[in-house]
């Protein structure tokens, strides 16, 4: 399908809606044409309203910049249910409410083991050393002076939708799908520091460890740590936020989020990985035969629709666009195909954002909506062929009693009065 095409019962392309929409002569568009949830308001046109016939706050009201309070339910949220407490547990990004494929530093999803530590920058040491020939104690100021770059990548959570596994149980796309985010990450490549400290030969593993009270750690192969991987201390522009690891972190691009150690103050270089906690009773696959699969570091190609979905029901009849995001942890996102009736026929959507490796790609399908029920669903393919699978697919291979590494297809439920459910399709 080609990228004009729409979701019509009656087959109907998007050039007809346009036109009947529109009119054949470009006529200008009226109020019934467009829905609208719009009530009767004094400040409506053509009536001035009050905020043009005052002044209003000046500069550094608000010294940091912040949403307008009419945003005040764009938030991060828990469940909290899934952690005996807050101390170690995950708050969710509200992905239904983001536009584009940056996450705004406030809003992406917590993960932590132990709390945030509070740390003086100043008093702050990355250590390198093991299997290195010049062992090195870093400052942040040493840090800030090596070269650096910028790069735009995703961060997910292998536990991203792990409560699904056995069926839909959640209900908002913030928490089936919201330990997921998308940023601007600035800092070192690891390779340059490991060039720094001359790595012996013999080196394979490097054991990252944080400064959190848990001393969160997990083993990198060298070969991660000498493509892509990367010591950063800045967010979006700006210094780290204190829950994403202020002062500095690592990034693993397109790994699971919990190899990208927060508040890192140690490398080691090793020759084997240290199967610490963290890599052996957390974060292994249990298959099921029994046996976990352990070091599965890549988060492999996904998407959801964000649009509609419980967040965003459909309000009345007419002109909407589905919209989502696809991603995956191999590369860059080849295409994106949309269904209406729960993966019977398939669609192209259009991408409509920049495609990046290991980033967030948005899409959309516009489509007209006549009242009747619909079983949304996106499918993503990335660019090595690598297709997102089916529950049937996935569980075939993995059963039902993991937790990580659930990127099945994902099926909302519109119903007859615009509301939308989770619902679960083989």
């Amino acid at each position: 399908m080609k990228d004009d095409t729409v979701l019509t019962s009656d087959g109907l392309d998007r050039r007809t809606l346009l036109l009947r929409g529109l009119g054949l002569a470009g006529g200008a568009v009226t109020a019934a044409m467009l829905p609208s949830t719009v009530g009767a308001s004094d400040g409506l046109p053509p009536n001035v309203p009050a905020w043009t016939k005052s002044l209003g706050p000046g500069v550094l009201t608000h010294p940091y910049g912040q949403p307008s309070p009419y945003e005040g339910a764009v938030q991060r949220r828990t469940v909290d249910w899934l952690t005996a407490d807050r101390i170690a547990s995950i708050s969710f990004t509200p992905l239904a409410d983001l536009s584009g494929i940056i996450t705004p530093s406030g809003l992406v999803f917590e993960r932590y083991h132990a709390g945030v530590p509070q740390i003086d920058p100043a008093q702050h040491r990355l250590m390198i050393h093991g299997m290195v020939k010049r062992p090195l104690v870093l400052t942040m100021d040493d840090l800030q002076r090596l070269p650096s770059v910028s790069v735009i990548r995703f961060l997910e959570c292998p536990a991203n939708g792990g409560m699904e596994w056995r069926g839909a149980q959640m209900d908002r796309v913030q928490f089936t799908h919201g330990m997921l985010a998308c940023c601007e990450w600035t800092g070192v490549l690891l390779s340059t520091l490991l060039e720094e400290v001359g790595v012996d030969p013999k080196a394979s593993w490097i054991l990252a460890e944080g400064a959190d009270g848990a001393h969160m750690s997990r083993s990198i192969p060298m070969d991660k740590a000498l493509d892509d991987a990367m010591v950063v201390f800045a967010q979006n522009g700006e210094a780290l936020r204190p829950e994403q690891g202020y002062p500095v972190r690592l990034i693993n691009p397109g790994w699971e989020g919990n190899t990208s150690i927060k508040w890192l103050r140690r490398l080691k270089v090793g020759d084997k990985p240290w199967h610490h906690r963290e890599e052996t009773s957390k974060y292994t696959d249990l298959m099921p035969d029994g046996r976990a699969r352990e070091f599965s570091f890549v988060q492999e190609c996904n998407s959801v629709i964000t649009s509609p979905s419980p967040e965003k029901p459909m309000t009345v009849k007419g002109r909407y666009q589905v919209q989502g995001f696809a991603w995956s942890g191999r590369g860059k996102i080849k295409h994106i195909d949309v269904s209406s009736d729960g993966g019977k026929t398939w669609r192209e959507a259009r991408i409509t954002s920049v495609v990046l490796p290991r980033a967030l790609t948005r899409f959309a399908l516009d489509f007209e909506w006549d009242g009747s029920p619909l079983y949304l669903q996106s499918r993503a393919v990335d660019d090595t062929g690598y297709v997102q699978p089916t529950y049937s697919q996935l569980r075939a291979v993995r059963g039902t009693n993991s937790i990580y590494h659930k990127n099945a297809i994902h099926t909302w439920k519109v119903n007859e009065n615009g509301s939308v459910d989770n619902v679960q399709f083989s």
